[in-house]
């Protein structure tokens, strides 16, 4: 006798109408502030080369084309509209990411992801805190540096320890064989994920900022204490990352370089390479304007208002029934 399928939605009916109050709630936040709702492509002809990500390829077929990319975030498309002066402006999105499938995860999930001209990271960490703890009802986040974050839970410092000592520092979660081919950020990764992040926002939300230059992905650099760090910011709260915030890069050969060397890492970690977007770099080109964006996690955020660590609770069908 076949298993029959669950047609039911795997969340409840306080967390759908929760979900509908968060929607509303967001829009009259941005409403207030005068930041423009926009909608870009789902569906793209291009990816995203960082090595951590990994898209969903369509087979579109469309004006004698074919392929295309479900978005990993709808970035590029907006910093497109940036360029062509659409000023502040917002996104609520759905997004895809595969082999994403947990309690913190589903393959496909919401986003909101807004730009903010004329601002920092320091300024806009002060906006997504104004967002999330006007939603939540909690108290506003401290701050804690990368480097005091795994110097605390980790004991290493991330920009003096060797390769050699990061990688038996890692061996009680992965053979050495598995951890040849994580490279330094990898390890960093692994060590932020086990030893680190469950520690992150307990006490109080704390946003974590000064991230290694190689992590910097899409943000400005500076050197502090004789290191390059990045412009970027993440917020936790009880453990849970909650978005991903830069002092956005505008330099378009810059930005060229550093997909230069995803795709190098992509190589070396046994991803294929990814084609480079290149209307959005030509839109570096034509002049992004100085800006702040982050992108937040709308699922996790509604699983900290319903108090669950399963994003299937929040969600009507998660990826098993949809």
């Amino acid at each position: 006798m076949t298993d029959q399928p669950v047609w039911q939605p795997a969340a409840s009916q306080a967390a759908l109408e929760s979900r509908a109050q968060q929607l509303a709630f967001v829009r009259g936040f941005f409403a207030h502030r005068g930041v423009l709702e926009v909608e870009t492509p789902v569906l793209g002809q291009f990816g995203v080369t960082d090595p951590n990500l990994d898209g969903i390829a369509a087979s579109a077929v469309c004006a004698g084309r074919s392929g295309g990319w479900l978005q990993t975030s709808p970035e590029y498309h907006m910093k497109r509209l940036l360029a062509a002066g659409s000023g502040a402006i917002y996104q609520i999105s759905k997004v895809f990411r595969n082999g994403e499938r947990g309690r913190r995860h589903n393959p496909e999930f919401s986003m909101l992801e807004w730009y903010r001209p004329g601002l920092d990271d320091a300024d806009l960490m002060m906006e997504v805190a104004d967002l999330v703890c006007g939603w939540l009802g909690c108290q506003r986040p401290t701050v804690l540096h990368y480097r005091d974050a795994l110097r605390r839970w980790a004991n290493v410092d991330p920009f003096t320890i060797t390769d050699q000592a990061l990688l038996r520092r890692c061996e009680q979660w992965l053979a050495p064989g598995q951890l040849a081919g994580l490279g330094r950020d990898g390890c960093l990764d692994l060590l932020m994920s086990f030893a680190v992040e469950p520690n992150l926002g307990v006490e109080a939300p704390v946003f974590v900022t000064h991230y290694p230059a190689s992590q910097a992905s899409l943000a400005k650099l500076s050197q502090v204490d004789g290191h390059w760090v990045a412009h970027r910011f993440e917020l936790y709260i009880d453990g849970l990352e909650l978005c991903n915030g830069y002092w956005e890069l505008t330099d378009a050969g810059e930005q060229r370089q550093r997909f230069l060397r995803d795709n190098q890492l992509r190589q070396q970690a046994g991803k294929p390479e990814m084609a480079v977007d290149g209307p959005f770099l030509a839109a570096l080109e034509a002049g992004l304007p100085g800006c702040a964006g982050v992108a937040l996690g709308l699922d996790r955020l509604l699983m900290l208002k319903m108090g669950t660590r399963n994003i299937a609770d929040v969600l009507a069908f998660p990826f098993e029934r949809a």
